[in-house]
C-alpha cells in the first residue's frame, strides 16, 4: 500500500506519515502541488490524501489529473476549511472522501480503507442554519473579491447587515 501525501504543513505530516507508517503504509509526502502531481506520475500511489489548501494553491486544481492517472487509487481530501461548496466541489473533481481537520487517525484509516466508520455515521453534524448563511456568504464574498458593497447587493441585504453577519461566525453545529 503506497501513500502519497501532499501537504505543506510540515509538523502536520511529519505526525500523519508517523501514524501512517506504522499501520503498514509505504509513504511519500509532496509539499506543493506540483510536486504531489509529478510524485503521483512517478510512483502510482494507491492512496492520497491531499489538503485543500497547499501554500497560495488549491489541490482540486490537481485532482482530475490524479484521478484520470490514478482510476483505482483511495483520493481524500482533508481540509482545515471546509464548507458544503468545497466537499461538493471535490467529489465532482474525483475524490473519495472529504475531511475536516483535524481529524482522528481511526477515521482517517476508515477512510483509507473505503469504510465508513460508525462513528462518523452516528456523529455525523448537521450545520445550522446560521452556518449554513455564513458559508454561503463567505463563498459569495469570495466570488466578489472581498468587496462588502458588491456581495451585499448579490444577496439583496443592507452593507451594514452583512457587516454584523460577518462579524458573527456560528459555531459549526
Amino acid at each position: 500500500m503506497k501513500l502519497l501525501l501532499v501537504e505543506d504543513e510540515q509538523s502536520f505530516a511529519d505526525i500523519l506519515l508517523r501514524r501512517l507508517t506504522h499501520q503498514g503504509y509505504q509513504c511519500l509526502h509532496a509539499d506543493t502541488v506540483e510536486k504531489g502531481l509529478e510524485m503521483a506520475q512517478q510512483s502510482f500511489p494507491t492512496h492520497l490524501i491531499l489538503d485543500l489548501k497547499v501554500g497560495s494553491q488549491n489541490s482540486l486544481s490537481i485532482l482530475p489529473q490524479l484521478r484520470q492517472l490514478l482510476p483505482t487509487s483511495r483520493i481524500i481530501l482533508l481540509t482545515g476549511y471546509a464548507s458544503i461548496a468545497t466537499a461538493v466541489e471535490a467529489i465532482k473533481a474525483g475524490a473519495d472522501d472529504y475531511l475536516s481537520k483535524p481529524v482522528d487517525s481511526k477515521t482517517l484509516l476508515a477512510m483509507l480503507a473505503g469504510d465508513t466508520p460508525k462513528e462518523v455515521t452516528q456523529n455525523t453534524n448537521i450545520m445550522s442554519p446560521a452556518r449554513l448563511e455564513w458559508e454561503h456568504i463567505q463563498q459569495v464574498l469570495k466570488a466578489n473579491q472581498g468587496n462588502i458593497s458588491a456581495t451585499a447587493r448579490q444577496l439583496g441585504m443592507h452593507r451594514r447587515t452583512l457587516q454584523r453577519k460577518l462579524i458573527k461566525k456560528p459555531r459549526s453545529d
